[in-house]
């Protein structure tokens, strides 16, 4: 356990100087310091809760929890099973599959700079990450077999208090060996705030490094944020303004999923889903919340076309005739977007006996 705990700290409690320093992806910071990581260039410090502060404790028991299908009904499932390092932390499918092969009717979102968003899921139903992190755990179709939210996570924390590995872990990073649902999320959570991507071709670029993007992602970069407007929506460092916006995708099909709308019954919020960040966008496709669009080229189309007309699209959304030139620049600036930080994690080789 001691070796494992090694492992957790140099992988999750990662600092920035050494990304700073010399451009290296490499993320480590002494377990003593019971201090966050530092995030890369291009991104600020994270905002960490009052209500959740940071603890290397709660880091090292939710990148445990994190990996760990025994958090689901049938110890088939983990939060890692649909947001999987390896896959810029999605599970590169349309849709997402989760206890007995179910599936599910949206796309699993990268959990990447999540830190630095309030509402969660495509619909923002959820209004922190640490709520996030109950819902999969409660949903029949995701990773619990129980009939009521609170029956699943009863049944979670009782498995988890009976595992003595895991019960040693609680106390450490809560002071407490009776955890609790609310524990399990926060230390979710915490480890989920120190997934970053930054230091991209485009934070160097804007820091002084004129040859870090390419002659294609320099004109990319001008049609995005002018006649394309793409930071109408797409902005700040993290390009997104966290808004839900129709753009039309899913409206042409006999059923769409109204998005948020069934959160808020608000008419105008028809067919809107969250606009999502744009970091690391070349690796977690397929994109839009239902998996629709297979490649970066097809979502220029998308925007290109104007949309997908209904009576809610968005009033920002117009055809924008891009030349086939300015369609490629634009997503080469794209890839100039994807950042390091987030590729070190590993599961964990052991887990809490």
């Amino acid at each position: 356990m001691i070796r494992q705990r090694r492992i957790v700290l140099r992988i999750a409690t990662a600092a920035a100087p050494l990304v700073l320093a010399v451009l290296l992806p490499v993320f480590a910071f002494e377990p003593a310091a019971d201090k966050p990581p530092k995030p890369p260039l291009g991104l600020p410090p994270v905002q960490w809760p009052d209500d959740n502060p940071y603890s290397a404790g709660k880091v090292e028991l939710g990148r445990f929890l994190y990996f760990d299908n025994r958090l689901s009904s049938d110890s088939t499932v983990s939060c890692a099973s649909c947001h999987a390092p390896e896959k810029a932390f999605t599970d590169a499918a349309p849709v997402s599959t989760g206890i007995k092969g179910q599936k599910g009717g949206r796309s699993a979102p990268t959990v990447i700079n999540r830190a630095y968003s309030t509402l969660q899921f495509w619909d923002g139903r959820a209004a922190s990450l640490e709520e996030q992190a109950k819902g999969p755990i409660a949903n029949p179709i995701e990773m619990m077999a129980e009939k009521t939210a609170d029956a699943a996570h009863a049944a979670v924390v009782k498995r988890l208090r009976g595992v003595p590995g895991y019960v040693k872990l609680f106390e450490k990073a809560f002071g407490t060996k009776e955890a609790t649902i609310d524990h399990v999320a926060q230390a979710i959570a915490t480890f989920e705030r120190t997934v970053y991507s930054g230091n991209a071709p485009y934070d160097r670029y804007q820091a002084g490094d004129k040859k870090a993007m390419n002659e294609s992602q320099v004109r990319g970069m001008d049609v995005f944020f002018n006649k394309a407007a793409c930071d109408s929506c797409h902005l700040g460092f993290n390009f997104t303004d966290g808004s839900y916006v129709n753009i039309g995708i899913g409206m042409d099909k006999p059923k769409p999923d109204l998005g948020r709308f069934i959160v808020t019954k608000r008419e105008e919020e028809t067919g809107a889903f969250k606009t999502p960040t744009l970091r690391d966008i070349e690796h977690t496709g397929p994109y839009m919340h239902d998996g629709s669009l297979k490649t970066l080229e097809e979502v220029v189309e998308h925007y290109d076309k104007g949309g997908i007309k209904n009576p809610h699209l968005d009033q920002r959304m117009k055809p924008l005739k891009l030349t086939k030139e300015e369609k490629a620049d634009l997503v080469a600036f794209l890839k100039a977007l994807s950042g390091e930080g987030w590729q070190h994690f590993k599961a964990p080789e052991e887990f809490p006996q």
